[in-house]
């Protein structure tokens, strides 16, 4: 079954992750179809503008190692050797091919998030141009609590939207934060009042892109990508060559079985 649906209302379409049940965490399914999908809305003349938003209580709880993606990260935590780590090096560069789509499509895509935003999901977001919450939303880059560097974009994308400060401090600690939080610190556009009223004005904002001049849109877009593209490419592949050599941490073991345990990790460094 597809975990991604798409939506068209004249020249807005909405790309909806659709894996409720799993709180629209990200497996194989999710990283193989959303390049595919992308590519669909890119080629498609009448679409001007995409909202990004989620089926169920979540907009995404991150990673589902449930989902295809555990068995990869297994055979690296039993210490594999120069091909195992080859093999996550080219898997991280997969797994970011479909959030690199979004950011490098010529149109505006803008995520509605509600719910828990985490991982993952602050990955996608942070793809997005542009972002607006729930008031009840929560959000975290808490791949530092799971021993973890977070390589999907968020530490390439979030500095041109937060600042250095903002980013670092949220990134180190790994805390949730609330959408009012998100609003001041200029990681969300808009506040809503409930998941309706969220997408609905996603899709009103949409419309009022799309009402312009689509040749002047994706050219601001474009332009604006330019400023730091090379920049970005270059700390992508950066984060894939850190985590195919560092991923493989006693710390990470210790994070899961602590998660498993329901119980505060104790990190060592090692």
């Amino acid at each position: 079954m597809s975990v991604l649906e798409v939506t068209r209302e004249g020249a807005v379409a909405t790309l909806w992750l659709a894996s409720a049940d799993r709180h629209n965490a990200m497996g194989l399914d999710f990283f193989s179809e959303l390049p595919a999908r992308v590519a669909e809305l890119d080629a498609d003349p009448g679409v001007r503008a995409v909202v990004v938003a989620a089926r169920g209580r979540d907009f995404s709880v991150g990673l589902d190692l449930r989902g295809g993606l555990g068995d990869g990260f297994a055979e690296i935590l039993q210490g594999g050797l120069a091909g195992v780590r080859q093999r996550l090096y080219k898997l991280v560069h997969e797994l970011q091919s479909g959030f690199n789509a979004i950011h490098d499509s010529p149109k505006p895509y803008l995520a509605a998030i509600h719910g828990w935003c985490v991982g993952g999901g602050l990955d996608l977001a942070a793809a997005c141009d542009l972002r607006y919450a729930t008031r009840d939303a929560r959000f975290s880059l808490r791949e530092t609590r799971m021993a973890m560097v977070a390589d999907l974009g968020s530490l390439q994308r979030l500095p041109g939207i937060l600042g250095q400060g903002q980013l670092r401090e949220i990134a180190f600690t790994g805390r949730d934060f609330s959408a009012e939080e998100a609003l001041g610190m200029g990681l969300v556009n808009g506040l809503h009042d409930g998941g309706e009223a969220l997408v609905a004005g996603a899709q009103e904002k949409a419309r009022e892109i799309a009402a312009n001049s689509p040749l002047a849109v994706q050219g601001a877009k474009r332009v604006l990508n330019r400023l730091d593209e090379a920049q970005r490419r270059e700390a992508l592949d950066y984060v894939a060559l850190w985590n195919a050599a560092h991923f493989a941490s006693q710390d990470l073991l210790e994070a899961f079985a602590a998660f498993a345990e329901k119980r505060a990790p104790e990190f060592k460094g090692e």
